[in-house]
């Protein structure tokens, strides 16, 4: 795997794909700059080798331009954590972008307008991304929550830069950080899958039974196993049409020696609404009209009791609707539990929108080994899918 510790980018311009699809305001300022702290390493490798950086990155899901998606919103930001003036131009290509890039010196930073501007960048488009190719001596691959697309700046670019193209520090990091849970994990091995629906789980699920020891369901998805198990669940959310699969994940999971964990307890409310009536219910025995909205006591003893034997732990779902405070203890307890294991020497990888979420909001996020960048991305790694960004690099 060729990653930027493999070049020196002395007088090399490193055309760098990022991904600066951040969170604005109304103000258009920066509500979370995590993905232009996860690329900063990258960039000081580049400049301290004494290259330079253009970035291309998106910015949500504009149809042509769109002047509240422009990039140019982000450049103070983008400066204020690289430490480093931030150059801007109104196009990612065609005369502007490559005067632009002609002009850029050792140790400067060009940030290029938003990719989606045009509509060849989703589109795979081979004449524009040999258009991109032309701003950078080496391609940098950095942006690990659109490797799973197989666009211009992605994937398609990759062929125009055959010996010169490589990973950056973010991207390398999620790859040997999936790998180590799927294909060099220590044993035992856990997976914590949450979240509200097992459809949306189920290529996971099927994929990570050979590699793992434990299985943990929590979420609005644990309703659907005990329904089908023959619980009463109240008026927990469940998917009718999916309740066979369940049992055939139960199956699957016993066949290959794998320890299925389901809560045996909730914290059950009268309405989903954090001011709702609660009571502690066993989980097969939820009352009419009542809905299970977090992991009860006896279920979280149970989980800690897994969590402290497992060496190797991935964490993907919350194990209650932890946006309210009410229902959040069971979320926030695990990441304890995770926290523990870790410090006593456990590898563990914290992936997918919600999960990530979590852990941010409950202050976990320096306390597990690694936390993933890229919902989408994650997801499609787990379910043991070649992602096109990766691959263009690889191949």
């Amino acid at each position: 795997m060729k990653t930027i510790n493999d070049f020196n980018f002395e007088d090399k311009k490193a055309l760098i794909r990022v991904d600066f699809n951040v969170p604005l305001n109304d103000e258009f300022q920066v509500t979370d700059d995590t993905r232009i702290q996860s690329a900063k390493s990258t960039i000081i490798k580049i400049l301290e080798d004494g290259g330079s950086c253009v970035l291309m990155s998106h910015l949500g899901r504009p149809k042509g331009v769109d002047e509240k998606f422009s990039l140019k919103h982000i450049v103070d930001k983008v400066r204020e954590v690289i430490g480093v003036q931030v150059k801007f131009v109104e196009d990612c290509v065609g005369e502007a972008a490559e005067a632009a890039v002609a002009e850029l010196k050792s140790g400067e930073i060009l940030l290029l307008e938003n990719l989606r501007f045009h509509g060849e960048e989703k589109a795979g488009d081979v004449a524009f991304a040999e258009q991109l190719s032309k701003l950078g001596d080496v391609y940098v691959n950095d942006a690990f929550g659109t490797a799973h697309r197989a666009h211009a700046s992605t994937a398609v670019i990759a062929q125009f830069f055959p010996e010169n193209k490589c990973f950056g520090h973010l991207l390398a990091k999620e790859i040997e950080s999936i790998d180590k849970v799927l294909n060099n994990s220590e044993k035992p091995v856990l997976a914590v899958l949450g979240g509200a629906k097992v459809s949306s789980k189920i290529t996971v699920i099927e994929n990570i039974l050979d590699k793992v020891d434990h299985l943990i369901i929590g979420g609005g998805m644990t309703f659907t196993f005990v329904k089908a198990q023959g619980g009463k669940i109240g008026d927990s959310i469940c998917e009718d049409d999916k309740m066979d699969l369940a049992l055939e994940i139960l199956e699957k999971a016993k066949a290959k020696n794998v320890q299925v964990h389901i809560p045996v307890d909730v914290i059950a409310a009268s309405a989903f609404d954090n001011n709702a009536e609660t009571q502690v219910s066993d989980v097969n025995e939820i009352p009419d009209n009542w809905q299970g909205l977090d992991a009860g006591p006896k279920s979280l003893e149970n989980f800690e009791a897994v969590v402290n034997q497992c060496k190797t732990i991935l964490w993907n779902g919350p194990l209650g609707v932890f946006e309210m405070e009410s229902f959040a203890k069971g979320t926030i307890a695990l990441g304890n539990f995770i926290d523990n294991a870790t410090k006593n020497g456990a590898f563990s990888l914290v992936g997918g929108g919600d999960s990530v979420a979590a852990v941010k909001q409950f202050g976990f996020a320096d306390k597990v080994s690694y936390v993933s960048t890229g919902g989408g991305a994650m997801l499609e790694s787990l379910e043991g899918r070649v992602l096109p960004g990766i691959d263009a690099i690889l191949n």
